[in-house]
Parts: structure tokens; sequence; C-alpha cells
């Protein structure tokens, strides 16, 4: 599956004129809506309807998220809010130069320039295609279609870290994922707390931007044996002036239980921007490169 990078990023340059025409935090579809025109997968690998009342404390499974459809915008979900900055926030965000206002060439998101890894809380909505959910006494992990990538939810009871990032003896380094413990609210919706993100990553694809502090707590209800909800928010008081949504997202069953390969090949980037990306911008850094204004 080598060229589905190439091409999408093909389509990630018509991605920009659309970009335009679209608030960074458009509001995605229902699932249920009209789920045949949703999913890229094949339309047999669906089950029709809820299939029944969802099994308790169990998200274990397969699913395609919302980003492997067309039709849903990638900055944001349902309800997702526009965040309020801090005046710290206002600096941080005044040096993202996202690809939706950007050429190729001009941008410094270090997914689209580099193939840097996503990471989380993006990697969990905004490039959610897909994801397996598997079940461990001690841990929900958690595996990503997007890059190939997993995460460990820990279940045993241990808090979250407080010592990420610091200097002491029993500090932790941040990760782009963080670290993550989650427990059962009720029978079918599942917490997951995170925090100790590694703030060279965004939290949107817009380029906001976020501390090691951060928190972001996950909400994944299972509606039914076939429809899976995620809801997101965001605190980082450093940054941004109170909590804020990132939105709510719906993911489908899938039956078949396997993805295709979809990951960010660094080698097919360079010979992308180098042919294509680069060349389209006589100065990445330069303030022409703008696409749109901010």
């Amino acid at each position: 599956m080598r060229n589905r990078f190439t091409a999408a990023l093909v389509g990630l340059v018509a991605a920009l004129v659309f970009s335009l025409a679209v608030a960074p935090l458009a509001h995605a579809q229902s699932s249920q809506e009209d789920p045949s025109a949703r999913w890229r997968f094949n339309p047999k690998d669906f089950p029709e309807g809820g299939g029944g009342p969802a099994p308790k404390h169990d998200l274990t499974g397969t699913w395609a998220g919302p980003g492997s459809s067309p039709l849903v915008p990638r900055g944001g979900g349902r309800g997702a809010d526009k965040p309020e900055l801090t005046p710290y926030g206002e600096k941080l965000m005044s040096q993202a130069k996202p690809i939706g206002k950007y050429s190729p060439a001009g941008t410094n998101d270090p997914h689209a320039r580099y193939c840097d890894p996503v990471g989380f809380p993006q990697n969990a909505y905004t490039e959610a295609r897909g994801l397996t959910i598997a079940t461990m006494p001690d841990r929900i992990i958690i595996l990503l279609q997007y890059m190939n990538v997993w995460r460990e939810v820990w279940t045993d009871g241990r808090p979250l870290p407080t010592t990420v990032g610091g200097t002491g003896p029993d500090a932790l380094d941040p990760t782009y994922n963080g670290y993550s413990v989650g427990h059962w609210e009720d029978d079918n919706t599942f917490v997951v707390d995170t925090t100790g993100m590694d703030d060279r990553t965004w939290v949107t694809g817009a380029g906001y931007p976020h501390t090691v502090n951060a928190h972001v707590q996950e909400r994944y209800t299972r509606v039914d044996k076939n429809d899976l909800r995620l809801s997101l928010t965001i605190d980082d008081p450093k940054v941004y002036t109170k909590p804020w949504s990132l939105g709510t997202y719906n993911y489908r069953w899938i039956p078949n239980q396997k993805f295709d390969d979809f990951a960010c090949i660094p080698s097919e980037v360079i010979k992308y921007l180098s042919d294509l990306g680069d060349p389209a911008g006589s100065d990445p850094s330069a303030e022409g490169q703008r696409i749109g204004g901010r």
C-alpha cells in the first residue's frame, strides 16, 4: 500500500482550496445519518442496524472511524468548540503554520513536513480512520490504523503521573501519546484520562498548541453492538482560558476485523516535497506562502 500515502498527498493539495471554504472546527455528521455514504470500506463489511444491546464493559473489536470518510471535515466533530487562548497560548498559536492556511512549502506542520508522529489527541480523532480495541486484565490497548501505532490505557487503578517533564529522579519524559488511565463509568461508557503529551504535537490540524501538563479526557460510549461514540475535552490552563470540547465522533463496527495498511512514508514525503511541494513556493518561510488569512 505504499502508493496510498502518495495519493493522499496529492489529495492534500486539493484540500487546501477546500479548507478555505470551511471552518477549522466544522461540525461532522452523525454516523447514523447515512452510514453507506460515510465509509470507504466495503459495504459488505458493515452490519445493518444497531445489532442489539451493547455488551457490558466491552469495547473489544475493530471500528471504522470518521476519518475513513471523505465527507467528514477533519478539523472537528459535532459539538467542537473554538478555544479561548491565554496570552501565552496566543503566542504559541502565532507560530503555527497549518497546512490549511499555508502551502506544502510554507507549513511547519511536523507531520506534513517530516512524517513526525501526529501524536495524541489528534490520532484519536482527527486521524481516526479506524481503530482496534483489545482488552487485557490490567489495561486496554488501542491500535490505530493510521501510522500503525498503539496506545496503552491502564485500568489497574494507578493515578496519572505528575512528574512528566520534570527534573527529579522520578520524572518521566513526555511521549507522543502521553500517559493514560481508564475506568468504566457505567456498563457502556469507558473514560480515559491522559496527560504528559509531547508539546511538539498539535491538538488539531489548525495548529492549536498544548503543554505537557495538558489533560485530555476521552469518553467512549458503546451505544449498541455496532455503534461506538467518542467525545473528547482538553484542559490546559497555561494555554486555554477554560476546558474546551474537541467534539463527538462516531465509529462503526467492522465484522471482518481487518484494516488496510495506511501510513506516512518519510521517503515518499521527501520526494513529494522535493518534486512538487517546495518548488510551488520560492521561500517556505515567507509571508507570501500563505494560502489564506489567519
